[in-house]
């Protein structure tokens, strides 16, 4: 394969700004890497590869001969800048919820749906970051045993709303530990010291935008549109890591050690579940790794067929920018970007 040129949009954000660091420490051959945020970072500088890279508006200019557009914006301004490198000939892969549910643009866990890379699509959408584990957790016990039904808790840390939600963390915290008065910065109510139902708009039948994704998503990633899916979303006063509860029920019976058997041998997970010595996936845990996290395997003892999972991922790298990275892999390995010129 020949070296990419690739674009990074929303460089100074916390997703975007790990792509570049999984970018740079990967293997991936590069001819050019141009970065882009919006207008109040733009002349700014960041390293990649021991040089210096300035800052530059997304314009048709900045997607010039780029093969892959990483987007990781609002979805608002991704419908406007998507377009614009299009034109210029790049793939897109979009990190908002912008193009998920199009019908025409695929949703890509590669450890689940590859296969949806086909080369005939020009943008590539990354799946909610609560979704991505949902999905790894799901696939490999679906294969051998349909299931019926999802319920879905996640526990959702303040970086998936961003910098700021971060730095409300740690303010709010302070003020509380302080005793002074606090004005929320990102939710509406302070998000220190506190658990808050509530991760986007809702919507008229009561769930939210989040929740809504979740369903979905899972339905569409796992070609399953016949699953029951139920979500609630919850705010936690957790720096990076999201943590879900699911309850899964099959078509047929499965234990919980059979579970454990066909989680263990999946690529991308990695089962923490030793009650004896108290070991089980948390936020902590998983923050800085790559892997689905999965513990707490046991029997749901409500419900016929039905088993309970504890999930923990790092919501900033598998939930999003090491996702991206690994579909761009999958792109090169199918021959569908980087091709030798003939």
């Amino acid at each position: 394969m020949r070296p990419l040129n690739i674009t990074v949009v929303g460089a100074t954000g916390a997703v975007g700004s790990l792509f570049l660091k999984l970018l740079g420490d990967s293997t991936l051959p590069l001819a050019s890497v141009n970065v882009c945020a919006s207008q109040s970072s733009v002349g700014k500088t960041v390293q990649f590869r021991g040089k210096t890279l300035k800052i530059q508006l997304a314009d048709e200019l900045a997607f010039r001969d780029s093969d892959v557009a990483f987007i990781s914006v609002d979805a608002s301004v991704s419908k406007e800048i998507a377009p614009l490198a299009i034109a210029q000939g790049a793939v897109v892969l979009d990190d908002s919820s912008a193009f998920r549910m199009n019908s025409d643009v695929p949703l890509v866990v590669p450890e689940v749906n590859a296969e949806d890379l086909n080369g005939i699509h020009k943008i590539i959408a990354i799946p909610n970051c609560v979704t991505v584990p949902l999905v790894m957790a799901l696939h490999p016990l679906h294969k051998e045993n349909p299931i019926k039904r999802v319920i879905v808790d996640t526990y959702q840390s303040v970086s998936g709303s961003g910098k700021k939600a971060m730095d409300g963390l740690i303010s709010e915290t302070a003020a509380v530990l302080e005793d002074r008065l606090i004005d929320p910065l990102v939710y509406p109510h302070r998000i220190g010291f506190n658990v808050i139902p509530h991760v986007e708009n809702f919507l008229d039948n009561g769930y939210s935008h989040e929740e809504n994704k979740i369903i979905h998503e899972t339905k569409k990633i796992m070609h399953s549109p016949e699953i029951y899916i139920s979500a609630t979303c919850v705010r936690v006063p957790v720096m990076i890591g999201h943590c879900e509860s699911v309850h899964v029920q099959f078509n047929d019976p499965i234990t919980p050690d059979r579970a454990r058997e066909l989680l263990e041998s999946f690529q991308g997970i990695r089962v923490v579940d030793d009650l004896e010595l108290l070991q089980y996936p948390t936020a902590v845990m998983a923050s800085g790794s790559d892997d689905v996290l999965v513990g707490r395997i046991r029997q749901d003892i409500s419900v016929e067929n039905g088993l309970v999972l504890w999930l923990a991922i790092d919501n900033l790298r598998k939930g999003a920018a090491t996702n991206a990275l690994q579909i761009i892999n999958c792109l090169v390995e199918k021959n569908l970007i980087g091709k030798e010129s003939t």
